[in-house]
C-alpha cells in the first residue's frame, strides 16, 4: 500500500489519522505543538518526522489538515525552503490540502509543487471532529478527474461523502461558500436568540416556533445546546476560526466583484466577538455575548 503522510494532528487530523491506521496504511505524521496527544496513533504503529521535508521524503501521499492559508505557505514552501514539503519531497509526491484556504494561494501553491515534480489537490472538509473520530467527514475534492479516482480509496477510509467539485481550487471554493452559509444561518439564529433573551421571550418557546417554521435546520440544532442548557458544545469551533474562514470568503468575493454585504456584516459580528471574548470560545458562545451588549450592535 501506498506510504501516507499527515501534517496537523488536530482535533480533525487526529481522527483523520484513525481511520488512516484502522484502514491498514502505514502512516507517518509530524510531530508538532498543535498535535493532539499522539499516544494512541504511536501503539498502533504511526512514525513521526521532525521535519516537513523528512516526512515529505518518506512518502507518498501527504495530507495537510492544517488552520489556512499561512501555515499551508509555510508547511509547503519554509523560510527559504528550509525544512519544507518541496525541499523533502520526491518526484510523484502527491500533496492533498484537507485545510481550508483562499483559492488563490490554493492555486499558486499547486503550481509549485508541480514544478518541482508532484501532483497537488485540494480536499477541503466539512462537519466536525466527532464525525472526523467516526470517519464520517463531507469532503469537497479540487483535482483533475485522473487523480481524484487514484485518491478517492484513501479519501473514503475517513470520508462519508466525497464531491467533486471541480479543478484545483473548486474545493476550497465550495468549503468557504459552504461555511458562510452555515456560519451566517448561526450568526443570524444566535442574534435573534440574544433578541429574544432580551425581550423575555422563553428560549424552549423560540427553539419550539423555529424548528416547526422557517428557522429549523441544522444551524438550530447545533445551537439547542446553548438555548436549552447553557452548553456551547453543539458546533466545537472556535470564534477565531469562524472569523478565519469569513474572511478568506469576503476575499474571494470581492476577488470576483461579488456581493458580500450580508457577509461582511457576518464577518464584523465575529471580529467583534473575538475581540470582546475569547477567541477560543465555541461559536454558540456568541448568543451570550450578544445578549451581553447594550448599545444595540
Amino acid at each position: 500500500m501506498k506510504k501516507i503522510g499527515l501534517i496537523g494532528v488536530g482535533m480533525m487530523g487526529h481522527g483523520i489519522a484513525s481511520n488512516i491506521v484502522r484502514h491498514g496504511y502505514p502512516l507517518a505524521v509530524l510531530e508538532h505543538p498543535g498535535n493532539q496527544p499522539l499516544d494512541a496513533l504511536k501503539a498502533a504503529g504511526v512514525t513521526t518526522f521532525t521535519t516537513a521535508s523528512e516526512l515529505a521524503a518518506s512518502v507518498d501521499i501527504l495530507l495537510l489538515c492544517v488552520t489556512g492559508s499561512p501555515q499551508v505557505e509555510a508547511v509547503l514552501l519554509g523560510q527559504a525552503g528550509e525544512g519544507s514539503v518541496l525541499q523533502g519531497m520526491r518526484p510523484g509526491l502527491i500533496v492533498i490540502d484537507c485545510s481550508t484556504a483562499i483559492p488563490t494561494s490554493t492555486e499558486r501553491l499547486a503550481r509549485c509543487v508541480a514544478e518541482a515534480g508532484g501532483r497537488f489537490m485540494d480536499s477541503a472538509m466539512t462537519r466536525t471532529p466527532k464525525e472526523a473520530a467516526e470517519g464520517r467527514l463531507n469532503l469537497l475534492v479540487g483535482a483533475d478527474d485522473a487523480l481524484f479516482a487514484e485518491v478517492r480509496p484513501l479519501l473514503a477510509c475517513f470520508a462519508e461523502n466525497i464531491t467533486h467539485a471541480g479543478p484545483v481550487g473548486a474545493g476550497h471554493r465550495m468549503k468557504l461558500l459552504h461555511n458562510y452559509v452555515s456560519l451566517g444561518s448561526v450568526a443570524l439564529i444566535a442574534e435573534a436568540a440574544a433578541c429574544a433573551e432580551r425581550a423575555g421571550v422563553a428560549p424552549e418557546v423560540f427553539v419550539d416556533v423555529l424548528s416547526k417554521g422557517g428557522g429549523g435546520g441544522t444551524a438550530l440544532e447545533r445551537l439547542k445546546p446553548v438555548l436549552l442548557a447553557k452548553d456551547p458544545n453543539g458546533l466545537r469551533f472556535a470564534m477565531s476560526n469562524a472569523l478565519k474562514d469569513l474572511g478568506y470568503y469576503t476575499t474571494m468575493a470581492a476577488d470576483s466583484n461579488s456581493a458580500r454585504a450580508i457577509a461582511d456584516g457576518v464577518r464584523q459580528t465575529f471580529e467583534r466577538a473575538t475581540q470582546e471574548g475569547d477567541a477560543q470560545a465555541f461559536v454558540p458562545e456568541l448568543v451570550a455575548l450578544l445578549a451581553s451588549r447594550g448599545d444595540g450592535k
